[in-house]
């Protein structure tokens, strides 16, 4: 019987038959070797080798076709339709797959198209923006707070133990992405559990990395707030409190332990005896009496050891203090200056104002001259709840922007 051909034209020149035609040809002994493209057994040498190698040639430019035709292997049916998609003149087979290297397959494809939309992984998001803001509210209100005031050493061992458990969740993450790269670089990806669980997801670094950030800010922001704000507060809670205190009659030295004094109805600043020392600022001190007589003359004290001060709110050798609440009629309380490094240099403008004055004082003590000094004393902690909150809102702003980046990252290159 004649051979059974497939549509598909007989490719020009030589008269060379395609693959499939050359596999019927030779299952039927009606057709010869040389239709076939082959070398006959009887042909000569140089005839057999020239048609054997360009046989070798035209079924290696079409072996993807031939493969994915069913006659070869026994099948029927005849060529379907062009399918949507393809172009004019590419045909595939019924009941077979379309040639592959006409989709596309190994073209690079861009993130974010329609057909290929990322989904993005919740749950590890999640983590990355909450637990990082937490821990550094912890250790925040750790430093901030009581405990870094009453046991200091407590709180230090806390927050480096905390830095410990930080830094094996990042060497954790460090070895993860190592043994990654490593499988990588060797061109190969294992596939038994252990293994699989060395390629972590990109969330386990970035959580890591972002730990540690919150870590050292919770720390030096809440090393500031402490010095600032809370340890002025609680020293002046450890502080007595004394009431009506006379300045004429009262000693320095009997109130050491004083942290906030309401002194009589009837003190007031001296304002003329008020002296400046300069030293970078300009330290300023006025002496705390009783009120001038009805001439306009101060009463001369044995001893002036209660000075209001303030900072560069006066002139040096010249009596024009303006500091606090000077020239509030109802300011009769002191609040007590506690920074030492500042101590010695209004105790150097008490010494000049006794030199220019020709008064004396003995024991001095050094006060912020204020109308309520509790309210003051109240106003250290209101200010540091005040920057802990701001910084908890900062910190959550700043954690929640990181998270959106690392999202768009992680999502253009298809680790989300």
């Amino acid at each position: 019987p004649e051979a059974v051909r497939s549509p598909r034209p007989v490719r020009s020149g030589a008269g060379t038959a395609a693959p499939a035609e050359r596999w019927l040809i030779l299952h039927r002994p009606s057709v010869s070797y040389e239709a076939a493209g082959l070398p006959s057994p009887g042909a000569k040498p140089w005839k057999q080798g020239v048609l054997f190698r360009y046989s070798m040639y035209a079924s290696r430019q079409e072996s993807t076709t031939f493969m994915s035709r069913p006659q070869l292997f026994g099948g029927f049916g005849d060529f379907a339709q062009s399918p949507e998609g393809l172009s004019q003149g590419q045909q595939v087979l019924y009941g077979s797959a379309p040639d592959i290297a006409q989709q596309g397959v190994g073209k690079p494809r861009r993130f974010f198209a329609l057909a290929q939309r990322q989904r993005l992984n919740v749950l590890p998001m999640c983590h990355s923006l909450l637990l990082p803001w937490l821990y550094f509210c912890g250790i925040y209100a750790l430093v901030s707070f009581q405990l870094h005031y009453h046991a200091a050493g407590l709180c230090w061992a806390v927050v480096y133990i905390n830095l410990t458990a930080v830094l094996a969740g990042g060497g954790y993450a460090a070895s993860c992405a190592w043994r990654k790269s490593r499988s990588m670089s060797s061109g190969r990806y294992a596939s038994d559990a252990s293994a699989a669980a060395a390629q972590p997801p990109s969330w386990t670094s970035f959580f890591a990395i972002t730990l540690l950030a919150a870590w050292v800010l919770a720390v030096v922001l809440g090393n500031l707030n402490f010095w600032t704000n809370m340890q002025p507060y609680y020293d002046y809670t450890n502080l007595n409190e004394h009431a009506r205190v006379d300045p004429s009659q009262a000693r320095g030295r009997e109130f050491m332990d004083a942290g906030r004094v309401h002194f009589t109805n009837n003190s007031a600043l001296d304002l003329r005896r008020s002296m400046g020392f300069r030293n970078l600022d300009t330290y300023c001190v006025a002496p705390i009496t009783v009120k001038p007589q009805a001439l306009g003359s101060s009463q001369l004290l044995d001893s002036y050891d209660f000075w209001a001060v303030g900072l560069g709110c006066c002139q040096t050798h010249a009596a024009d203090f303006h500091c606090g609440e000077f020239n509030n009629p109802g300011a009769h309380q002191g609040l007590r200056l506690l920074k030492d490094e500042q101590r010695p240099f209004f105790r150097l403008a008490v010494q000049q104002a006794e030199a220019t004055y020709n008064i004396k004082a003995s024991h001095p003590l050094f006060f912020f001259w204020v109308a309520d000094a509790t309210a003051e004393m109240d106003s250290f902690r209101d200010e540091g709840y005040k920057y802990y909150l701001i910084g908890m809102l900062i910190h959550f702003a700043w954690q929640f922007l990181c998270v959106m980046l690392a999202a768009l990252a992680f999502a253009k290159t298809g680790k989300i």
